[in-house]
């Protein structure tokens, strides 16, 4: 059987670890978020030409 103090170990260890990735999204989105915002937007363009027999 787990002691308290063992189980609330591996949940602090569990929260440390999504907040490290959190972090690390959220660093992503600010370094490459420009980039991807105009990918989809060329993306979304082409598409519409298409459609539109452009």
């Amino acid at each position: 059987m787990r002691k308290l103090n063992q189980s609330g170990q591996g949940m602090t260890e569990y929260i440390l670890i999504v907040a490290l990735i959190a972090v690390v999204v959220i660093g992503a989105v600010k370094l490459f978020g420009h980039k991807v915002d105009n990918g989809f937007k060329d993306a979304a363009d082409k598409v519409g030409n298409a459609v539109s027999g452009k």
